[in-house]
């Protein structure tokens, strides 16, 4: 069976609308801390406002920025909160709120599971009416149980981003060399054609002068 630290480090996931995201959300508050110091810079934090709720993260895809989230999947994640909060999920005209992961911020006098914000002006917030049974209900379907290494993900993300750093990087470089070198060749055949059109002046005036030279022997 399951350790208590096993259940500890449950993570559970979630298939919404859009396949290229992933909803993902911590067991309990000690998996949130987890989360928060192992986040990815494509996530965005899901929770109730002023109330206790999970923690609900979407993972974008990389280059894509919490802007671009669709208006339905927005709705998923303000349901799925909502439904995960033992006094929100009771009320009506509940506020959720979110924010990029980066913008989380914890210091070491907050309690366990608990959060701030570095810029107040990186917080959104949605107004969910009231709970969406078939939208709760179809997320709750696709829930999966995983006992993640967080930070050893992190670790892959982080190094897969440097390689693409490094390729890309290279890529310019020889790009770079290439043009230097189109340039090279074309100012070479400048300066030979350059060169080219002298030799023939040059050669043309000694036609000129020795055509004189016969003249004279001539005469």
């Amino acid at each position: 069976g399951k350790t208590y630290e096993d259940l500890r480090k449950m993570v559970f996931y979630f298939t919404c609308s859009e396949p290229d995201i992933i909803i993902y959300m911590g067991r309990d508050k000690f998996e949130n801390e987890d989360l928060i110091a192992h986040g990815f810079p494509e996530d965005v934090w899901f929770h109730v406002d002023k109330m206790s709720s999970a923690h609900v993260y979407i993972r974008m895809p990389r280059g894509r920025t919490w802007d671009s989230i669709p208006p339905e999947i927005l709705e998923e994640c303000a349901q799925l909160v909502k439904a995960n909060s033992i006094q929100g999920s009771k009320e009506n005209n509940v506020s959720v709120v979110y924010t990029p992961w980066a913008n989380l911020k914890k210091t070491a006098s907050m309690d366990v599971g608990q959060v701030g914000f570095y810029d107040e002006k990186m917080v959104r917030y949605i107004k969910v009416e009231k709970k969406k049974n078939e939208i709760v209900n179809r997320l709750e379907k696709t829930r999966l149980e995983r006992n993640p290494d967080l930070a050893a993900e992190k670790e892959a993300r982080n190094r897969q981003e440097r390689e693409e750093k490094k390729n890309d990087l290279r890529r310019k470089q020889k790009e770079a060399a290439a043009v230097a070198e189109e340039r090279e060749k074309e100012r070479e055949k400048k300066s030979y054609t350059s060169i080219m059109v002298e030799e023939k002046m040059r050669s043309n005036k000694d036609n000129v002068k020795s055509a004189r030279d016969f003249e004279d022997d001539f005469m």
